[in-house]
C-alpha cells in the first residue's frame, strides 16, 4: 500500500480484510477491481445500485474478460457490498461464472528426463527436481526453508500452503543426496549464510520467486525441445489427477506404498524406520530407482540441516485380524424371524 491519502471508505475495506486476514495478494486483487468498478460508474462505489453492478458484468462479458478475471470481480465486489457496505441485495445481484474444466498438458517420463538433464546448474537442477518428485506447487518450492527437509524421517514438511495448512510429502533418498549436494555447493559460494533459512534463497534475503522458477521449467524445456506448453504444475502433476498412479507414472510403485508410508510410521516422529515385528532392516523402496532416471545425483555425504540418508522406508505387514469370540457373540444370537444370524464382519 502507498502513503498517500485514501479514502475512508477504501481504508473500511482494507480494515475489514486485514480482520479477516486474508492474504496480501487477495488483498490487492480485491481493491483493484472495486477501483474498476467505481471507475466505470463515474463516482463512489458505495452509491451502486442493482442496474449499476448488471451494467459492469455486462460490460465485463461484452469485452472478453476472461473467466479467471470475471469471478474474482464478482468475488471482490460481493465482499465489498456484503461486509463493507452490509448492502446484501447488491451482493446477491453479482453473479459468478462456471470456469470449463480442461484436461492438463501432459509430459512423459521421458520428455521430464529431457527436462531435468537440460539445466545448466545445480540450483535449477535441485529446484526442478524436487518440484516433479513431490509435486509441490511452485508458492510452496520457493518457500521451503532448510528446517523443512527432515532427512530422520524422510518427509519434507510444507508450512501454509494452499489453504493455509500444513502438510507433509515423501522425501526419496536420491532427491535428498541431491539437495546436499546443492547446499554444499551454495555454503561454498557464500550463499548459504549463517541466519540464512531459504533452501532456494534470492536476492536481498528472500526466496527465490515463484516466476523465476516458471522462467526456469520454460528455459529447460527449450533446451530440451519439447514444444508442449509446460508449466511447474503440469512438471509435477505430469497427468490429469483423476487417473490412477499406474496411469500417471508407468513403472512407478502404486499408491498403496504412500497409504502404507503413511500409516505405518513414516510420517509420524515416534514410529520408526524398521520393522516393529522384529529386527529384519528397512528395504529400499521401488520409487528410488524409478526417480534415478530422472535426477542425476552425486556421491557423498551432507551436513548442517540434510544429515546422512537413511534406508526406506519400511515395509510393514498388516496385523492379523484377532479370533472372534463363538460364545455369546451377537453374531450367533438368534433372531426374531430368521434363526441364527450370519457372524458380524469388520467393513
Amino acid at each position: 500500500m502507498t502513503d498517500k491519502a485514501i479514502s475512508p471508505l477504501r481504508r473500511r475495506l482494507i480494515e475489514d480484510m486485514a480482520i479477516r486476514r486474508l492474504g496480501p495478494k487477495t488483498q490487492h486483487h480485491y481493491i483493484r477491481h472495486v477501483k474498476r468498478f467505481a471507475d466505470f460508474l463515474g463516482q463512489s462505489a458505495d452509491k451502486a445500485t442493482a442496474e449499476d453492478v448488471h451494467r459492469y458484468q455486462l460490460r465485463l462479458a461484452s469485452i472478453g474478460a476472461t473467466v479467471p478475471t470475471v469471478n474474482v470481480s464478482a468475488t471482490a465486489l460481493r465482499f465489498f457490498f456484503k461486509v463493507t457496505l452490509k448492502r446484501r441485495d447488491l451482493a446477491d445481484a453479482v453473479v459468478s461464472v462456471r470456469e470449463p474444466r480442461r484436461l492438463p498438458v501432459v509430459l512423459s517420463p521421458e520428455e521430464v528426463s529431457r527436462l531435468l538433464a537440460s539445466t545448466t546448474n545445480i540450483k535449477h537442477k535441485a529446484a526442478l527436481s524436487l518440484t516433479y518428485a513431490t509435486g509441490l506447487r511452485s508458492s510452496e518450492v520457493v518457500s521451503l526453508k532448510l528446517t523443512d527437509i527432515d532427512s530422520d524421517r524422510m518427509v519434507i514438511r510444507v508450512e501454509q500452503g494452499k489453504g493455509k495448512k500444513d502438510r507433509y510429502v515423501i522425501l526419496s533418498p536420491n532427491l535428498l543426496e541431491l539437495l546436499r549436494d546443492w547446499w554444499r555447493v551454495a555454503r561454498k559460494k557464500g550463499w548459504m549464510a549463517p541466519g540464512q533459512p531459504w533452501l532456494f534463497p534470492g536476492y536481498r534475503g528472500q526466496h527465490m520467486s515463484a516466476r523465476q522458477l516458471h522462467r526456469l521449467v520454460r528455459l529447460a524445456a527449450t533446451r530440451a525441445g519439447i514444444t508442449k506448453r509446460v508449466g511447474v504444475y503440469p512438471t509435477a502433476q505430469l497427468c490429469h489427477p483423476s487417473l490412477g498412479t499406474k496411469d500417471r507414472y508407468p513403472g512407478h510403485p502404486s499408491s498403496a506404498r504412500t497409504q502404507e508410508a503413511r500409516y505405518h510410521g513414516a510420517l509420524h516422529p515416534r514410529r520408526h524406520q524398521r520393522d516393529w515385528r522384529g529386527d529384519e532392516p528397512a528395504r529400499c523402496s521401488a520409487e528410488d530407482a524409478w526417480l534415478t532416471a530422472a535426477v542425476v545425483t552425486a556421491g557423498g555425504r551432507g551436513g548442517g540441516h540434510l544429515p546422512p540418508p537413511r534406508a526406506g522406508l519400511a515395509c510393514v505387514p498388516c496385523r492379523p485380524c484377532e479370533p472372534r469370540p463363538t460364545e455369546g457373540h451377537v453374531g450367533d444370537r438368534a433372531l426374531p424371524d430368521s434363526g441364527v444370524g450370519r457372524s458380524c464382519r469388520t467393513l
